[in-house]
């Protein structure tokens, strides 16, 4: 059976799983192999759920006429995805970068629904396998679809436009993250940029940010739509950014004031005007869609617990964001701040480094008292009266047990490992 014939009866189905916890009636599941499994092992089951069709590629799970039998599940579902993105000829706006993709691509979705009926990515299903499944999601309605484009290593964000065909793309930044598999910062730079390079090579467009000297140096010769702070060579330019803490921005004496807190945002902000201006969304759509956007999933979300006001922004963390994060932090108008930091993880061999510059860089501020958890925070403690080191999570919480924070502004923020959200359970 070849490709086609497998997107005809995809084409039939009501949806594409590759769970059985989350198989629909008419569905198609994809059999993919795991770490620790062999989901050619739920074929049947996934049948017996209202599964329409199951593709597996372990001919002993052979089932009956509604088992598709291929060499290669995972390979199949990324051929399958490129091609049924073909199949729809929709513009596809691709994005990528070490910091801020999932708030850029929500901030573009919101905007560019205001005109068109969009799809974006579903959360950070933004890899090999969840790139796939966001095209898959894309039907013969959905008008421009927006891909997120996660990666770890070079060659992904290549092989990821592969599959995905975009027609325009946005680097968000170039920033110290995955430093373990993309072999330094240089390893970053190269591996975001094959974005650039495919966008290149057909001839497509990008949105290019004039405050980052990188993305103007990678961007060279390729059609694009510029923003800048400033910039009266910018496609659009804006005048103003204020953030105290929720960033509005102003161009063309229009102001749009978001619920996004931190510098570091509006840059994400400016990207989601930029594109909704070029394809031309209204600018009142595009001042309503970024200020009715609330920040969920433990990013940047600015939420009360008591007497406290919290910045929750623990959804991931790398040295780029956390610096940014904490100068941010600092330079707010507040009384009795409180840093509570958790390790950054993916570092590699730059890990004990990357976390002593931040201790260093709160060993020389007095504004707020911070509490830096994980194994490579605590070995790199210092003496100061300012931070409190703490080796585990578990440790930090009994701490909490016998100290009651009141009336204070707090900074929680770490990598996704730390799951500092759960600091929350402790604050009153």
């Amino acid at each position: 059976m070849n490709i086609q014939d497998i997107h005809n009866l995809f084409l039939q189905c009501s949806s594409l799983s590759i769970d059985t916890r989350k198989i629909e009636k008419n569905s198609m599941f994809f059999a993919i192999k795991g770490e620790n499994f062999d989901a050619n092992t739920f074929a049947k089951e996934a049948l017996d759920l209202g599964a329409l069709f199951v593709v597996i590629d372990n001919e002993s799970y052979f089932i009956d006429d509604r088992t598709i039998l291929v060499k290669n599940s995972l390979e199949t579902l990324q051929e399958l995805a490129r091609f049924h993105r073909s199949y729809l000829a929709l513009p596809i706006v691709a994005l990528t970068g070490s910091n801020g993709k999932t708030t850029t691509k929500e901030l573009i979705n919101v905007v560019l629904s205001k005109k068109f009926k969009t799809k974006a990515t579903i959360g950070n299903l933004n890899n090999h396998i969840g790139v796939p499944l966001t095209l898959l999601s894309f039907t013969k309605e959905t008008e421009i679809g927006i891909v997120e484009m996660g990666a770890n290593h070079q060659k992904e964000i290549e092989f990821l436009c592969q599959i995905a065909l975009p027609d325009f793309g946005y680097i968000t930044n170039f920033g110290k993250a995955h430093l373990e598999g993309f072999g330094g910062v240089e390893g970053v730079i190269a591996g975001k940029s094959e974005m650039y390079q495919y966008l290149s090579a057909n001839g497509k467009t990008v949105f290019v940010n004039l405050e980052d000297p990188i993305q103007i140096e990678k961007s060279k010769g390729i059609q694009s739509f510029t923003f800048g702070v400033k910039n009266p060579k910018a496609d659009l330019n804006i005048e103003e950014i204020t953030a105290n803490p929720f960033v509005a921005i102003n161009y063309n004496n229009f102001q749009i004031e978001s619920h996004l807190i931190g510098l570091y945002n509006a840059n994400n902000i400016n990207a989601a005007v930029a594109i909704g201006k070029y394809f031309e969304v209204e600018e009142n759509d595009i001042k309503k869609a970024i200020e009715d956007y609330i920040p969920a999933n433990n990013r940047s979300q600015m939420m009360q617990k008591g007497s406290n006001e919290i910045i929750l922004d623990a959804y991931n963390a790398n040295p780029s964001s956390m610096a940014v994060a904490i100068t941010n932090f600092l330079q707010l108008d507040k009384k009795n701040k409180i840093m509570i930091l958790g390790d950054m993880f993916e570092l590699g061999d730059e890990s004990l480094y990357e976390h002593k510059v931040i201790v260093d860089s709160l060993s020389n501020q007095t504004q707020a008292l911070c509490f830096l958890i994980g194994k490579s925070f605590f070995a790199n403690q210092v003496s100061n009266e300012n931070i409190q080191f703490f080796e585990t999570f578990d440790s930090f919480s009994e701490y909490l047990k016998t100290h009651n924070f009141d009336y204070n502004t707090i900074l929680i923020k770490g990598s996704r490992g730390m799951a500092l959200e759960r600091t929350l359970e402790y604050i009153s």
